[in-house]
């Protein structure tokens, strides 16, 4: 099947059963095709936040749903997450135009001495997929990279990530060093990576221990939902 034809079959589905065909899309890994659904729901008059959370973050949460359950693998995931990150894309500076509400903002990175970024990639992929806005510091960061990006970018989270058992101990000198300078309580520390365990995550002094990505943003979701309903009420 020719683009075209694909594009004349996506513009003559009803908004409804386009948004069905775009969770369908994201779940194949079908970028070209989530662009252009994206595309037509703007022509429709839909504003870009309605466009993230009701076709893409909709799509992405049956992904995470599935790979939390072992239905999809990592491959299949990636996949996906870059079918998503090719309508945000599109839909990235409209929100910013708009002033969109957003989820939470997350600080990412694997720590210093640790260059594996496979599973990394994958939680910030996932959490832009949920409505999250990701800063993503890639790999060998050291504490003072962290620091730096969570009070430039005013970030919630902040995720590190790291795959052996030498870097481990490094997370822990972040989040005394957090503790230190008076900044602890400002932010959300999720930890994951292969060695991890949850009583890991607890003796370091992390909010959470995430074994996934589709963990990580149910995880996110549920604290940053605690923590800005403790700035309600406190």
């Amino acid at each position: 099947m020719s683009d075209e034809d694909n594009e004349i079959i996506l513009a003559d589905l009803n908004d409804e059963e386009l948004v069905e065909q775009m969770f369908d899309d994201l779940y194949d890994g079908m970028k070209e095709e989530i662009e252009e659904g994206v595309n037509i729901l703007l022509e429709r008059g839909w504003q870009p936040y309605d466009i993230l959370t009701k076709a893409l973050v909709g799509g992405m949460t049956i992904v995470g749903n599935d790979f939390r359950d072992g239905i999809l693998f990592v491959p299949e995931v990636l996949l996906a997450a870059n079918a998503m990150k090719g309508g945000m894309a599109i839909l990235k500076p409209l929100l910013i135009e708009t002033g969109a509400p957003r989820v939470g903002k997350m600080v990412i990175g694997t720590v210093k001495g640790d260059i594996h970024d496979i599973g990394k990639n994958l939680v910030a992929m996932m959490m832009e997929g949920a409505g999250f806005e990701v800063v993503d510091l890639g790999i060998n960061n050291a504490v003072e990279k962290y620091l730096d990006a969570l009070e430039t970018e005013g970030a919630d989270i902040l995720g590190m990530s790291a795959l052996l058992t030498t870097t481990m101990p490094y997370m822990k000198v972040v989040i005394d060093t957090l503790t230190e300078k008076g900044m602890r309580d400002n932010y959300i520390v999720l930890v994951g990576g292969a060695p991890l365990n949850e009583e890991f995550g607890k003796a370091i002094g992390a909010d959470a221990y995430c074994r996934d990505a589709a963990v990580a943003v149910e995880t996110a979701k549920k604290l940053v939902a605690r923590k800005h309903n403790q700035g309600v009420t406190g």
